[in-house]
C-alpha cells in the first residue's frame, strides 16, 4: 500500500488478541485483506499488519472482475461488497477524433456467477473488508505496525514487528507479502523484479466528485492528440486519466489545478472541492523473480506490477490470494506436503506474465500517440467487427489471457486431456434437490474440495470411495430432465436454465474433481480414479485419503 494522507481507523474493539498466529500477512490493502478473509474463513489463525495507521484513502484500483467477486463470495463477502460497486459495466472504445469503435462488455452469460466488470472506489473496498474482519475472532489486524525483520528456519519464520517503539519478535509458520510495489517483504527476501518501466509516459489520474457522467461503462478515448480514460463510479464519483505531454507534470508530483481544469474542460467544470485526488504517475511492467522463498510468499503488487490498461492489477492480486490460501490451509492442517506450496509459483507466474504483457500491448495499441498507427488500429477494428469471430473477440474481451493451469496441482494424464482441466469451473445457477431451490453452484460446493459425479450410479460412487482422493463435498449432477428426488446422502443438483449450454452435459459418466479455489483438478471416468489419486499425490503431496466407508462432512446447505 502507498502512504495515505488520511483514512478510516479500525473500529474500536475490532482487533482481537491472536495467540500464536499461523500466518503473518504484511499489508492491509485489498489483496492482504482478501487473504485474511480467505484464511480466516477456513479457520486459520492470522495476524495482519499494516504500516499505515488507517486504511488508505487513495483510489488506485477501480474495477473488480467476475472472478474477484467470486473469490469474495467464497469468503462470505458478497452482501458487504455489492453495495459499493457498480455491477455489470463494460468498456467503450473510441478512436481518432473521438469516433466510437467498439463496446466490450463480456459474453453476458455470467460464467462465474457475477457481472463481468464492476467499477468501485478502493477506499470503500478497503473499509468494507477491514470492517468485516470482525467476523473472524482468530484474525487480528494491527495498523501502524511495520515489519522490520524476518529470519527463516526449517519449521517457522521469526519476524520482528515495530509499532514505533521496541520491536516485538514472534514466530509464525508462513509470511505473505501483500505490501505493494515497495514491498518490505520482497526487500528483506532480496527478490529482484524483472521487466521494464515507462518513465517517459506520465499519466494524470483524477478522482472527481459531483460528476455529470451518467454512463455506466468505462470510456477509453484513443485519440492520439490526448489519450484519455474515463470511468464513472457510484454517487457522482468519476475517474479521469490523461496522458500528459512533456513538461506538463512529472511523475510523483501533484499537478497544478490549472492543468486539471484545462484537461477536464471538454467534459465538465470543476472546483478544488470537487477534486478528490490528483496525481501524476508512470507505470511499470515487472514480475518478481520468485513468488516463493522458503516460507514466505509474494502476492499482488509485491509480486507483479502492470500497466492499468487491462484493468487486471488488483484482480491478479486477488487471484494470487485465491490460489495460495487454500494450499496453505491444506498444509497447515497436515492434509498435504510442502510440495503443494511450490505450485503457487508454477500456476500464478505464467498468468501474471501474460496479463502484464497484454496490458503493455493494450497501452501501445489503444493509447498510441502515433496518428498513422491510430488510423490503422481503427481500420482493423472496424474490419474485425464485420466478422462473427472478430466481433466476439472484441466485444466479449476474448483477448484476455487464459487462466488455465497447465501444470501444478492438476492431473493432466496423457495427450488427451479434457479441456476443463486446469480451468476455473463456471458457476451457473443450479437447482438443488429435492426442493428445487435455485442457487449458485458455489453455495453447494462449500469451501473445500468437491467431487461432482455427472450421471453416475451408486456403484460408481462406491468404487471412487475406495480411492484416496481429497475428502470434500460430494455432489450428484443429474443431467437432462430427470427428477432430483432420488434418495442419496449427497446433495443433488441439475441445470436450471436448459439449452445447449446445459451444465456439464457432455460429461455424463465422469467425475469432476474441483479444488477449493474452483480450479478443475481432474476429469475422469470411475475406472481412472486410482490413477488420478496417484498423480494428484505426486504433484501436490496430498496426504489425506478417504476411507472405504467415508464419514462425509454434513452438507451445510446454502450459505447466505
Amino acid at each position: 500500500m502507498s502512504e495515505p494522507t488520511s483514512g478510516t481507523s479500525p473500529p474500536p474493539g475490532q482487533a482481537q488478541t491472536t495467540a500464536d498466529p499461523a500466518v503473518l500477512i504484511v499489508g492491509a490493502g485489498p489483496v492482504g485483506l482478501t487473504a485474511a478473509h480467505l484464511l480466516g474463513s477456513l479457520g486459520v489463525r492470522v495476524l495482519l499488519v499494516e504500516r499505515n495507521t488507517t486504511t488508505s484513502d487513495a483510489a488506485k484500483a477501480i474495477s473488480l472482475d467476475d472472478e474477484s467477486l467470486r473469490t469474495l463470495q467464497s469468503a462470505g463477502l458478497s452482501a458487504a461488497v455489492y453495495p459499493i460497486i457498480v455491477p455489470g459495466t463494460g468498456t467503450r472504445y473510441f478512436g481518432v477524433g473521438g469516433r466510437p469503435l467498439v463496446h466490450a462488455r463480456g459474453s453476458g452469460d455470467r460464467r462465474f456467477g457475477h457481472p463481468f466488470k464492476n467499477p468501485f472506489a478502493q477506499p470503500d473496498l478497503e473499509r468494507v473488508l477491514q470492517a468485516e474482519l470482525a467476523r473472524h475472532p482468530h484474525v487480528e489486524a494491527r495498523f501502524g505496525t511495520r515489519l522490520v525483520g524476518l529470519a527463516q528456519h526449517a519449521t517457522h519464520v521469526r519476524v520482528s514487528l515495530s509499532t514505533g517503539g521496541a520491536a516485538e519478535d514472534l514466530e509464525v509458520s508462513y509470511v505473505l507479502g501483500c505490501d505493494g510495489g515497495r514491498s518490505t517483504v520482497r526487500r528483506l527476501l532480496s527478490v529482484p523484479m524483472r521487466g521494464r518501466s515507462f518513465p517517459d509516459e506520465v499519466w494524470l489520474v483524477l478522482d472527481t466528485l459531483d460528476d455529470p457522467h451518467r454512463e455506466r461503462y468505462g470510456m477509453h478515448i484513443g485519440d492520439p492528440s490526448r489519450p484519455t480514460v474515463i470511468v464513472p463510479g457510484r454517487d457522482g464519483r468519476c475517474r479521469y486519466e490523461f496522458l500528459l505531454r512533456p513538461g506538463e507534470s512529472a511523475a510523483g508530483q501533484e499537478p497544478p489545478f490549472d492543468l486539471v481544469r484545462r484537461l477536464l474542460q471538454p467534459f465538465r467544470e470543476i472546483t478544488p472541492r470537487q477534486m478528490e485526488r490528483a496525481v501524476a504517475y508512470s507505470f511499470h511492467a515487472l514480475l518478481a523473480e520468485r513468488l516463493r522463498v522458503g516460507r514466505c510468499f509474494l502476492l499482488g503488487d509485491a509480486a507483479h506490477m502492470m500497466p492499468p490498461f487491462a484493468g487486471q492489477g488488483l484482480n491478479s492480486g486477488i487471484r494470487d490470494a485465491a490460489n495460495l490460501c487454500w494450499k496453505l490451509t491444506e498444509v497447515l492442517n497436515e492434509r498435504a506436503d510442502d510440495a503443494l506450496l511450490d505450485t503457487y509459483d508454477v500456476e500464478r507466474r505464467p498468468h501474471a506474465q501474460a496479463v502484464t504483457d497484454l496490458s503493455v500491448r493494450l497501452g501501445r495499441t489503444v493509447m498510441t500517440t502515433s496518428r498513422p498507427r491510430a488510423h490503422l488500429r481503427d481500420l482493423l477494428v472496424r474490419a474485425a467487427l464485420l466478422t462473427g469471430p472478430g466481433r466476439r473477440y472484441l466485444t466479449e474481451m476474448r483477448y484476455r489471457p487464459d487462466t488455465r493451469a497447465r501444470s501444478g496441482a492438476v492431473v493432466r494424464p496423457g495427450k488427451r486431456v479434457h479441456p476443463l482441466v486446469g480451468t476455473v469451473l463456471s458457476q451457473p445457477r443450479v437447482l438443488l434437490g429435492p426442493s428445487y431451490r435455485l442457487v449458485l453452484l458455489d453455495d453447494v460446493l462449500g469451501t473445500g474440495w468437491s467431487l461432482l459425479g455427472v450421471g453416475l450410479t451408486e456403484a460408481d460412487w462406491t468404487s471412487v470411495g475406495e480411492v484416496g482422493l481429497p475428502p470434500g463435498t460430494e455432489i450428484d449432477v443429474v443431467i437432462g430432465d430427470l427428477a432430483l428426488d432420488r434418495a442419496t446422502e449427497r446433495p443433488a443438483i441439475t441445470d436450471a436454465d436448459g439449452g445447449p449450454r446445459s451444465f456439464l452435459q457432455d460429461l455424463a459418466g465422469h467425475f469432476v474433481l474441483v479444488r477449493p479455489d474452483r480450479v478443475v483438478a481432474a476429469v475422469f471416468p470411475p475406472v481412472q480414479a486410482g490413477h488420478v489419486e496417484v498423480e494428484l499425490r505426486r504433484s501436490t503431496g496430498a496426504r489425506a485419503s478417504r476411507p472405504a466407508t467415508p464419514e462425509r462432512p454434513p452438507f451445510q446447505g446454502v450459505r447466505r
